[in-house]
């Protein structure tokens, strides 16, 4: 049995798709209200930040991946994502089962340095604060032998389906709409982003890959990084229209989360915005060599590939 716990969101999905076609039919979804993603999916409602109601989810498990994801609140992150850990971990020791951790990058530096897995922790805000507490918790775990897991980091997304994230919102979504994409912060400094079927497919390859536990990985994205203005022009090539954009300044964010919330939440990742973001994965090209990574013009082109044409 393998089970994901925090089924519904797309890495949560793709993932299901993955481990029943390359690795067992046998898996468990967990969330509140989950739904199959195959037909022969279990569904399992609970609440993870309820101790006995996570072990119950968790017992019977041979792997179990934490891929749960709220919404961007920082008091809402500071409130549940420790216990839902503190659970998780738990409840996979109790049950002699591996854990899978589906990790970010908000507490890593917001500088051009180029990020690898022993990147050191320097989070600028409350929500990334969260997600070092998150990985030092299970670090310190498995550093102790307590817990046989492993974490799987990934960049920003992009991506088809229900992706959430401001590349996709702010600008590929926006051009398959129809609509002038913008661009956060700076149209010139190169981005990495992670395609998310490729980050759902590398979590399923590491979780049955027994050498792999005990260590972080960063999730394979393609590594010949893009501007925004460089990934506008392909968007361009494959609607087969000339697009422009527009770039949100800093003040924009800034004057805009005195109204929105939404954009308040966001302000703290703003400054790896200002610089290249360079998230290396050469760790993973080593030990998986075979895995295909989707380029960004191959991924771009799937998103906006059937958009509609501008208007005005």
């Amino acid at each position: 049995m393998q089970t994901i716990l925090g089924a519904g969101g797309p890495i949560a999905e793709e993932l299901a798709r993955e481990l029943h076609r390359g690795f067992t039919q046998d898996i468990r979804l967990v969330s509140r209200h989950p739904k199959k993603v195959n037909d022969t999916d279990e569904l399992f409602e609970a609440d993870l930040t309820d101790a006995e109601a996570t072990s119950r989810a968790v017992e019977g498990s041979d792997v179990v991946y934490l891929t749960v994801g709220l919404p961007m609140d920082s008091q809402l992150w500071e409130e549940k994502f420790p216990a839902m850990m503190r659970n998780t971990i738990d409840a996979a020791k109790r049950h002699g089962a591996k854990l899978v951790f589906f990790d970010n990058t908000y507490m890593y530096p917001g500088t051009p340095e180029r990020q690898t897995e022993s990147t050191r922790f320097e989070p600028n805000g409350r929500k990334g604060r969260v997600r070092a507490q998150l990985a030092e918790m299970l670090l310190r775990e498995m550093e102790a032998g307590e817990v046989e897991a492993l974490i799987g980091r990934a960049p920003e997304f992009y991506g088809p389906g229900k992706t959430k994230s401001w590349s996709n919102s702010l600008v590929f979504d926006r051009i398959r709409a129809g609509k002038r994409p913008f661009v956060p912060v700076s149209a010139r400094t190169v981005r990495s982003l992670i395609w998310t079927p490729d980050a759902s497919r590398a979590l399923a390859l590491l979780g049955n890959t027994p050498d792999a536990y005990g260590q972080t990985w960063h999730l394979p994205i393609d590594q010949d990084r893009l501007t925004y203005r460089e990934m506008v022009q392909i968007a361009s090539g494959a609607t087969g229209r000339r697009i422009g954009y527009t770039v949100l300044p800093m003040l924009a964010f800034t004057l805009g989360s005195r109204f929105v919330p939404a954009m308040a939440e966001a302000r703290e990742l703003l400054p790896r915005y200002r610089g290249d973001n360079v998230f290396d994965t050469s760790k993973f090209a080593t030990r998986f060599p075979g895995f295909r990574v989707t380029g960004y013009r191959e991924g771009i082109g799937q998103i906006v590939g059937n958009s509609q044409p501008q208007k005005g």
